[in-house]
């Protein structure tokens, strides 16, 4: 029996417009203009017999049967752009991609990626900094760095370190300051956090059993990155993570006022795709990775 398939064309300008929800965008991705997009779409809905979208003043929505077919078309090109770069040879093969999170790259890959180039100075690194984790099926990541709050299920998953909280906050701080002798005297301070981490000062509060302290409250900034920065410029103290914040704890640009850290169940993770074997690159990264946050490196 002969497959019943649309014109691919339409289909193409379908799913751009449903994807981008606008025609004007899906014209410029697709290189034609949107009276172009346009017909492609009344000559797709005229094929199929259906509306597949309902047009406002200014506005465009996917009706119900519109939703039902990009849902499946999305997955199907999804589908063919994957399987289309893994049998394509890479234009460039010296490149690695990596996905991780902002503060991860900032605090600490980016201090020690001069050490990696000098070991392997054909690879080119690309940094793609996101806290959502890697979509292998759709993105073309070839190793993915994340936390995870309590140590993944699935297979595929190592672990890089445990994460494991302290206040840091500015040497001037302590000097200049007021007192922040004990935990209870982190009340005469603003407490620093990430909106990405809310519950960090409350668990290292609670397991250092004060009560007088509201963890929930203090300055939030979008990035942890941020937040460390400010600390370091004074404004407050921060609870941060030991990975991020040895290299400044050694340089003296931030102190621990108290003695006390607290592990937590989360940690940072490494991960690749499971549908392509290993490149020569992503394994000589893996191996120096492991070796950078080995306590004997």
């Amino acid at each position: 029996m002969a497959r019943k398939i649309p014109p691919l064309n339409a289909l193409r300008a379908f799913e751009s417009v449903s994807r981008l929800v606008s025609f004007t965008k899906a014209a410029e991705e697709l290189c034609v203009t949107q009276g172009a997009v346009s017909r492609q779409i009344a000559n797709l809905e005229s094929w199929l017999g259906l509306k597949l979208f309902s047009r406002g003043r200014h506005t465009i929505d996917l009706t119900p049967n519109g939703e039902t077919y990009f849902a499946a078309m999305r997955d199907i090109f999804d589908e063919i752009d994957r399987s289309t770069k893994q049998l394509i040879p890479r234009k460039d093969d010296r490149l690695l991609r990596i996905k991780l999170p902002p503060t991860f790259a900032i605090r600490w890959l980016m201090p020690r990626l001069a050490k990696f180039h000098a070991k392997h100075p054909d690879t080119e690194v690309q940094i793609t900094t996101s806290h959502q984790r890697v979509n292998y099926k759709t993105e073309d990541i070839d190793i993915s760095i994340h936390s995870e709050q309590t140590p993944p299920q699935q297979p595929g998953f190592k672990l890089l370190f445990e994460e494991t909280l302290i206040p840091v906050c500015s040497p001037s701080l302590l000097k200049f300051g007021k007192p922040l002798k004990r935990p209870a005297d982190l009340r005469f301070h603003d407490r620093l956090c990430s909106m990405n981490r809310p519950h960090d000062w409350s668990t290292w509060l609670k397991a250092a059993k004060v009560k007088s302290i509201d963890g929930h409250e203090g300055l939030k900034f979008e990035s942890a990155a941020l937040a460390y920065q400010a600390a370091t410029n004074g404004l407050g103290v921060m609870m941060g993570l030991t990975a991020f914040v040895e290299d400044d704890l050694a340089r003296g640009l931030l102190t621990a006022p108290f003695d006390f850290s607290v592990e937590t169940k989360g940690g940072y993770y490494i991960s690749f795709s499971d549908a392509k074997e290993k490149s020569q690159r992503t394994i000589e990264f893996e191996n120096w990775l492991l070796q950078e946050i080995s306590p004997s490196s």
